[in-house]
């Protein structure tokens, strides 16, 4: 059963991830609905070791890149080069041709490199010296990314951050969650040793149960007034796109099918909410700021079916 599997992946991840089910669940949810993660957070709380975690579970093909200051484009996609055998460029790919693909420290890089993504994230291709290749599939990003006010870092532009459908955060982990840590294995060695959860097959009917998933008139009644107040409401600058709204509502599906359920409710679109919205939404300069004020005065606003 998918919900089976799904609850099954969760408790696999959390036992890595220590303290931080409600992210990890997050992070599944994301990857269910076929969207990209931004993970946001400070270095050392285990952004990086999640993706690892992910790619493990889920049996994907992963690559990491280390974004840096002096990063090319080439240095994602790949480079043609002049093979003297046959007198002719051969491409040779980049990292970026992965099932997940984990672009960390993302704001590292200038915007130049940062675009590089774009079209892999958007159209599953990238496009060089005019001809297009077809990315793996499926095919994941997920990055992470130093608070904007650390040194050495260039802020996403929004047209990059509306790629991702989610942005979260793991936060320090509480009191017993880092003794487990400080006792325990080093994660690294744990993730090296962790099988798949997943046999062959098993992850396309993931998706496919979460496209299946019930939406039912008055649930979209709802996810529709939180778009039209995100547009129209008192304080915000920017409302959510359509494009927004297609993911919050793919996203809320794949919370509910974490949660076993065949039908979505409206609290399952208020626990992605934040994640999906936060990094969307902007506040006019008299508004309370920052995407938790935001979402908050969003949800009050709207009220439930």
């Amino acid at each position: 059963m998918p919900s089976r599997i799904a609850r099954r992946l969760t408790e696999a991840a959390s036992r890595i991830i220590l303290g931080k089910e409600h992210a990890v669940r997050l992070a599944l949810a994301c990857i269910l609905a076929r969207g990209h993660l931004l993970i946001e957070d400070i270095p050392g709380v285990g952004k990086t070791t999640l993706a690892h975690v992910l790619a493990r579970l889920l049996g994907l093909q992963f690559q990491r890149i280390q974004f840096t200051s002096d990063m090319l484009p080439a240095d994602i996609i790949g480079v043609s080069i002049f093979d003297q055998r046959d007198a002719s460029f051969r491409f040779h790919p980049g990292p970026v041709f992965a099932q997940l693909l984990l672009a960390d420290e993302i704001n590292r890089a200038t915007p130049k490199a940062q675009s590089a993504l774009l079209e892999a994230m958007e159209e599953r291709q990238i496009s060089a010296e005019g001809q297009t290749w077809r990315l793996p599939e499926p095919f994941f990003v997920i990055a992470t990314q130093n608070p904007a006010d650390q040194i050495g870092t260039f802020p996403l532009p929004e047209s990059q951050l509306d790629r991702f459908l989610m942005r979260i955060s793991l936060g320090y982990p509480d009191r017993a969650a880092e003794r487990a840590l400080l006792a325990g294995e080093d994660r690294r060695e744990l993730v090296a040793r962790l099988p798949a959860e997943l046999q062959a097959g098993e992850l396309d009917s993931l998706f496919e149960a979460t496209r299946h998933i019930h939406a039912g008139p008055r649930l979209l009644d709802y996810v529709q007034a939180l778009l039209e107040h995100s547009r129209e409401g008192t304080g915000f600058a920017l409302g959510l796109s359509p494009r927004a709204g297609l993911g919050l509502l793919a996203a809320a599906r794949a919370w509910a099918l974490l949660g076993g359920r065949d039908h979505v409710l409206p609290e399952d679109v208020q626990a992605v909410l934040p994640a999906v919205a936060g990094h969307r939404l902007r506040a006019t300069g008299d508004a309370p700021q920052g995407p938790d004020a935001l979402v908050r005065r969003l949800v009050e606003a709207v009220p439930l079916p």
